[in-house]
């Protein structure tokens, strides 16, 4: 695969042997850290994390593997009201000012298409940390990770997707890395208002990857080998109402985890509301905290990529 320069959309990542690996740089990463044996291939280099939209886990974690590395940080947490965003400065502007200052952004953005803006002004490396409703790449990056992790392969799996599958950026950056394996199927389990939108239908479809839609989890969480539940984002409906409606749809209770085969998993992006129960935590096919710690080491590996 040619060398990245920004990092925009998980169908950028279009080759299996390169995520192998990125996924082995992550878990040599993992072991260095764990010995205390990391060096610092990124001193000298500064990542600015661009958030324009709230964020703990993907902030937190670049800036770790950031500094894990070697390297600083320059961080603005709450851009959309503490930059000269307010004043009415574009995208544009900031991206080739910030460039100035730093060696890579990573930028999250309330509205979908904002990252590959950023990247056509940018002269240095632009990370998508989330746009919108539209993708999350190095989040998408963390999951196949986790699933490789934890169940020793990523071909012959079936995979359930549950929630708020329309506004979901992980779940649509997640869909074209499983699309690279061989004898997935996926179930879409979701209210029919957040079906998945079409475009990643027919892009399942164009890839030949056997899916299928409903509204009941029972039936599919039972074949599951991974359970990848989402929180259904009240931020992204037009009134309360609407989000009342959908938003207890699901829920994951020890009883309903304890349905899942033995080997299976269950994960989240997080952070959740209350789809998936605090009963559920002390089950070991709960991968979701691991899954957030698995982002610190797969950014790791990602920054070093591109800056090193």
């Amino acid at each position: 695969m040619e060398k990245l320069k920004h990092v925009v959309s998980a169908r950028q990542f279009d080759d299996p042997e390169f995520l192998l690996w990125l996924f082995e740089s992550a878990n040599q990463m993992e072991r260095d850290d764990l010995f205390r044996a990391l060096t610092d291939p990124l001193r000298g280099r500064i990542l600015a994390t661009l958030f324009y939209e709230p964020s703990t886990r993907t902030r937190f974690s670049f800036e770790a593997a950031m500094q894990k590395l070697g390297g600083g940080v320059l961080t603005a947490e709450n851009a959309r009201a503490n930059s000269s965003a307010t004043k009415g400065e574009t995208i544009s502007d900031t991206i080739r000012v910030v460039s100035g200052y730093a060696d890579a952004i990573a930028i999250r953005h309330y509205e979908q298409g904002t990252a590959e803006a950023a990247a056509r002004s940018s002269p240095v490396p632009i990370i998508n940390a989330g746009d919108g409703v539209g993708e999350h790449p190095t989040q998408a990056l963390a999951d196949v990770y986790t699933i490789k992790k934890e169940l020793g392969r990523l071909s012959g799996l079936r995979v359930a997707l549950v929630g708020d599958l329309l506004n979901g950026r992980t779940i649509h950056s997640l869909l074209p890395l499983l699309c690279l394996y061989p004898g997935v199927t996926v179930d879409l389990i979701s209210p029919w208002q957040l079906r998945l939108p079409l475009r990643y239908r027919e892009y399942l479809m164009a890839k030949g990857v056997a899916f299928h839609e409903g509204e009941r989890m029972e039936g599919a969480i039972e074949k599951a080998d991974v359970a990848y539940i989402t929180r259904v984002q009240g931020e992204r409906f037009a009134s309360r109402e609407e989000y009342e409606a959908v938003k207890d749809a699901y829920v994951v209770d020890a009883a309903l985890a304890n349905r899942l085969k033995p080997e299976a998993i269950i994960m989240h992006a997080l952070p959740r509301v209350n789809e998936i129960s605090p009963d559920v935590d002390g089950d070991a096919r709960a991968a979701y905290f691991r899954q957030a710690k698995n982002g610190l080491y797969i950014r790791m590996a990602l920054l070093k990529y591109l800056l090193a």
